[in-house]
């Protein structure tokens, strides 16, 4: 049973049913099901799957965010239940749209998949200067820090950036992503970044992988 209700709940997630997801994962509790089995086995299994069909082009952007939304309305349930450590989350990942930039699809799905990939994600927003993001990293420790530009006028702010982190003594304390239509691997290796995430499920990988 347990098992079934498991996988009804992946289901409902995947589908973007926010409110299924929610009974099912409050009837899940109500049988006896630990609130970590269901995190894992439930929530970021879905992810998980939505996140590699995305990869392969099986769904589109608005699925996945959509997903996102049904894993957050659960999450809702879950959260006070795991808040004593039951489950650990794979770290803190910062994330902001760079200075001078405010499209925030592409982030918004970075921060769905790599939230759904056991991440606490940090969103600092749009038009982020780098000061924002040292002043959070000088806060929040993160390990990770993702750097989201759309334009090619505003991806100059990455470097600096990058720059401004790592003048503020805080460049070795963490790993820099970066990302957006027009990065690429060569201009993340040109500015110092440690790793370019060509979409979000790359993004949520190479996450798992550093935070190791």
């Amino acid at each position: 049973m347990t098992t079934e209700t498991l996988q009804r709940i992946s289901d409902a997630v995947q589908r973007g049913d926010a409110k299924v997801g929610d009974r099912l994962t409050r009837e899940a509790l109500a049988g006896g099901t630990a609130p970590g089995i269901i995190l894992t086995q439930g929530l970021l299994t879905a992810m998980a799957t939505i996140g590699a069909r995305f990869k392969a082009e099986e769904v589109f952007i608005s699925e996945v965010l959509m997903a996102s939304m049904a894993m957050k309305a659960a999450m809702g349930v879950l959260r006070p239940l795991l808040s004593a450590g039951e489950v650990q989350t794979k770290g803190t990942f910062l994330l902001g749209t760079v200075k001078g930039d405010l499209h925030d699809m592409g982030k918004n799905l970075v921060a769905a998949m790599v939230e759904g990939a056991g991440f606490t994600v940090v969103d600092l927003g749009v038009n982020v200067p780098p000061e924002r993001f040292v002043q959070a990293i000088v806060e929040l420790r993160p390990r990770l820090v993702g750097l989201s530009a759309l334009l090619t006028t505003t991806m100059p702010w990455m470097k600096k950036t990058i720059e401004a982190i790592d003048r503020a003594g805080l460049r070795e304390s963490v790993r820099v992503f970066v990302g957006g239509a027009p990065v690429t691997q060569d201009f993340a290796d040109r500015i110092g970044a440690d790793f370019y995430a060509p979409d979000a499920a790359s993004a949520a990988e190479l996450a798992v992988r550093a935070a190791r």
